[in-house]
């Protein structure tokens, strides 16, 4: 057994247990095996994260690894530490870690090797839960040559209304530290033109990451994302795919009534 959270994170690990197993239903066809990992933060300068190879559709709670924030998002910027010095890398996670050490009766659960790319996401302002899948219809065209045309425009209003005016495509990294150096590039280079941060990041080769303020916008960007793709490889199948153009996408994108309907589509915590 893992060291018990604090009573009043009991919430927050039940509602990251309800998300996790959503979004590793084997009908969703997002993850299979040990893939995919959800985060959640606490508010208090911790987040939990799934322990690594743990199937998402049956974790439970002893399957979630909680951490300190500052301490994971500090090793991404350590220059001093190579992203491929596995045990530098192993020894610094067990450093940020808030579970009991291994000399405890029961040695704590190593966390997802994606744990540095949860702890960029919610560093963001207005993120507090995070989803990452791995979803066939999204990789179809993350693993192939229009992998751009993901992020190219919107095709639908309600693309834009749960997933936001721009998605984020980063390009093929190594799971791990050199993913998250990479994503840190990539949303730096996105807030810088956009001024806000992305709902959805597109990872190339790999798979999508879901951004929300909680755990229902993050399953509504998520199957957002994949209808967005099955609709994108059917236009692709016929022809070229036709975006929105992009006065048409803020227009959705601001507009009151939109917001609305944002919120309650994406389950905003004033909805739910």
């Amino acid at each position: 057994m893992t060291q018990p959270i604090p009573a009043e994170f009991g919430g927050a690990r039940r509602g990251l247990v309800t998300l996790s197993h959503q979004l590793g239903d084997p009908a969703a066809d997002l993850v299979v095996l040990g893939e995919g990992n959800t985060s959640t933060a606490l508010g208090d300068g911790t987040f939990l994260v799934k322990a690594s190879g743990t199937s998402l559709g049956r974790v439970t709670e002893d399957d979630l690894v909680r951490l300190d924030h500052a301490g994971v998002l500090e090793l991404i910027d350590d220059p001093t530490l190579d992203e491929h010095d596995q045990a530098g890398l192993a020894a610094r996670m067990r450093a940020a870690s808030r579970e009991p050490d291994a000399g405890a009766p029961s040695p704590p659960k190593p966390a997802s090797i994606e744990t540095m790319l949860h702890a960029l996401a919610l560093e963001l302002p207005g993120v507090q839960v995070v989803g990452h899948t791995h979803p066939t219809a999204v990789n179809a065209l993350l693993c192939s040559d229009r992998a751009a045309d993901l992020v190219a425009g919107a095709l639908f209003p309600d693309q834009v209304v749960v997933c936001g005016a721009y998605a984020l495509l980063v390009p093929y990294a190594e799971p791990g530290l050199p993913l998250a150096r990479a994503v840190r590039r990539g949303l730096s280079s996105y807030l810088d033109e956009h001024g806000s941060p992305p709902r959805l990041i597109h990872l190339a080769n790999h798979g999508i990451v879901a951004l929300g303020e909680n755990a229902a916008q993050v399953l509504a960007v998520t199957t957002m994302a994949v209808k967005a793709a099955r609709v994108l490889s059917g236009a692709l199948a016929v022809g070229s795919p036709n975006y929105l153009s992009p006065d048409t996408v803020r227009q959705l994108d601001s507009r009151t009534d939109e917001q609305h309907r944002r919120r309650v589509l994406a389950g905003s915590a004033e909805d739910l």
